[in-house]
């Protein structure tokens, strides 16, 4: 099996499944596991580009907007 056959498999599942992970991108489980995630990461970027918060906490939501059901 080569890795095209990979990729096509994946799209197969994806194409079957789709309903059910969009429903799961938009969990309130998903919305949790990702508020932690994103805060983390706009902490720590925060700690290394101080000047660039407002901007690293409008992409921070940005991002957030797309996952989850808040």
């Amino acid at each position: 099996m080569g890795i095209d056959d990979l990729v096509n498999q994946g799209k197969d599942v994806f194409e079957q499944n789709k309903e059910k992970i969009a429903e799961a991108v938009k969990s309130e489980q998903a919305e949790d596991v990702s508020d932690k995630v994103l805060d983390g990461i706009a902490d720590f970027a925060k700690k290394i580009a101080p000047g660039a918060a407002d901007q690293i906490d409008d992409i921070r939501n940005n991002v957030d907007g797309a996952v989850g059901n808040e």
